[in-house]
């Protein structure tokens, strides 16, 4: 009886280290695959910019009504 229940255990824990590797793998397939193809292949990689604009009046106008 007590190895039946080690058998069971046994066989969760590698269906959930199973499930752990795909889960892994598809993340390193999202992390490293080329994304945004161009016509002429992949797109080149480079660094993104975030910054506000210079002038504060020049994003959109929104009324605040309190």
């Amino acid at each position: 009886m007590a190895g039946e229940a080690g058998s069971g255990a046994l066989r969760e824990l590698i269906l959930v280290a199973a499930v752990g590797l795909a889960g892994l793998l598809l993340a390193m397939v999202a992390a490293f695959a080329p994304w945004h193809a161009t016509a002429g292949g992949n797109a080149p990689a480079g660094l993104v910019e975030l910054h506000s604009p210079d002038d504060p009046g020049s994003g959109p106008m929104v009324e605040h009504r309190g």
